[in-house]
């Protein structure tokens, strides 16, 4: 026992976990333990005269500079944390307990490595700000804005691209937040490295004068940039969907480890919001729409027809309904098929639809009855003059995709609001009339002209 009293304290401190650690009244580091290098990456050796200050992260040395005085007051912290720069550039979180010791003039201090910790606890946020945010948001916008800001809480990041792609890799949405200084440029860079990680399908990093091994179009983009840019790709169920690019702020330490399994880990829940969202955009996207025309379907005219109208009714307003349907349809499903029907009903929609403004609605009821809203109050001569241009769009034969050209010709019933109806169900019912009342009886059926 008398033995181990009066062994030298620094073999017991190096035994430690925890690194013990001692500071002059100057900032500099009189005692390390072996711990020391696990934690900071310097040897004792090295740290022994280097000022503490000068290993604190930038943002946390106001904190720290407080904290010191209060501990040199005889105020003694336990569980004070902050952020250091490691040898290695990567940053690491302590946990210090320290105590003043007035007759040595000495800071004594115990530091924990809470690195792991902290990481855990970064990822456990992101992955619930994500899911709040994507319950929140409708749009998905509005969920790239939310992303940023999350990102940003996380990392060092002053900018955010997010480039999306549908399943046949063509450009679907792209996002840019908070992209600082010559944007222009800054947003080239963006999309090389959007398209960059979206062919080779792997994380990349670029570094401030460590541009070696690039492709030469983002050699050229990155020039002389004070900043490392970081991206990650989308990657979800069917594949990559997209690119997440964090673009640091200047001054900020070199993109490390950390940041890259933070800024994966952030991508791999924002594909899965993401791809959550568009899977419920096409499923409210089937029951609102008509799938071979892509046209809105019985339900979303009802309920536009319904808006419409008492829109109307509220301003004293007018309205119109064209029922369409085709003649003779029916025997070319007959003599030629359902598949060369169907092409023609969706050359039909869009001869239609060429017809109309981008404020009317073109909907397909089903089988080959079509209806067109007609609101802002249509006068009687504009709505028959659309109904002429619908029937001269038609008159022209309809190339299908299989050569053929097929004729068609379309009977069409009109009704307005106020004439003819002071409900909707009673507009419905006159436009349904005036449309049987528009076929003849002595329409013969058209045959195609010989493929072309």
């Amino acid at each position: 026992m008398k033995h181990l009293i009066s062994a030298p304290v620094a073999s017991f401190t190096d035994l430690l976990l925890d690194a013990v650690c001692m500071v002059d009244v100057n900032g500099r580091f009189v005692f390390v333990s072996a711990a020391c290098e696990r934690i900071f990456g310097y040897t004792q050796e090295e740290m022994i005269g280097m000022v503490m200050l000068d290993l604190v992260a930038p943002a946390d040395r106001q904190r720290t500079i407080a904290a010191a005085q209060a501990i040199m007051n005889g105020h003694a912290q336990v569980h004070f944390e902050n952020r250091y720069t490691r040898k290695d550039g990567r940053v690491a979180h302590i946990m210090w307990s320290a105590r003043w010791s007035a007759t040595d003039q000495l800071r004594v201090a115990v530091a924990r490595d809470i690195t792991t910790l902290k990481q855990t606890q970064a990822k456990q946020a992101a992955l619930y700000a994500i899911s709040e945010a994507a319950h929140a948001t409708e749009e998905l916008p509005a969920l790239l804005q939310r992303i940023h800001q999350i990102v940003c809480e996380l990392l060092p990041a002053c900018g955010l691209t997010v480039s999306l792609r549908d399943e046949h890799g063509q450009h679907l949405h792209h996002a840019q937040q908070g992209l600082d200084s010559t944007p222009a440029t800054h947003a080239a860079l963006a999309g090389l490295l959007c398209e960059e990680v979206q062919r080779s399908g792997r994380a990349l990093l670029i570094e401030p004068g460590q541009l070696a091994g690039l492709p030469p179009a983002l050699q050229a983009a990155a020039g002389d940039l004070q900043e490392y840019w970081l991206a990650v790709p989308l990657q979800s169920s069917r594949g990559i969907i997209g690119v997440l690019v964090l673009q640091s702020g200047q001054g900020a330490a070199t993109g490390n480890e950390h940041e890259l399994d933070l800024l994966q880990f952030v991508a791999k829940q924002l594909a899965i919001a993401i791809e959550r969202k568009q899977l419920q955009s096409r499923m409210h996207f089937m029951a609102m729409h008509d799938e071979l025309t892509r046209l809105p379907n019985r339900r979303l005219f009802h309920d536009r027809l319904q808006t419409a109208f008492a829109r109307a009714q509220r301003h004293d307003g007018r309205l119109s309904l064209l029922f369409l349907d085709l003649n003779r349809f029916k025997l070319i499903n007959d003599h030629y098929g359902h598949a060369c029907g169907d092409l023609l009903l969706q050359a039909v929609a869009g001869r239609i639809r060429a017809c109309l403004r981008e404020t009317d609605t073109l909907a397909r009821l089903g089988g080959d009855e079509f209806v067109v809203l007609l609101e802002n109050n249509p006068l009687s001569v504009d709505v028959m003059l659309i109904e002429r241009k619908i029937h001269a769009a038609l008159a022209t034969p309809l190339r299908l995709g299989d050569g053929r050209r097929l004729r068609i010709s379309v009977s069409i019933g009109v009704a307005h609001y106020p004439e003819h109806g002071e409900n909707m169900q009673q507009l419905l019912r006159h436009a349904d009339r005036a449309m049987y009342v528009a076929k003849s009886p002595s329409l013969t059926p058209e045959y195609p002209h010989a493929p072309e």
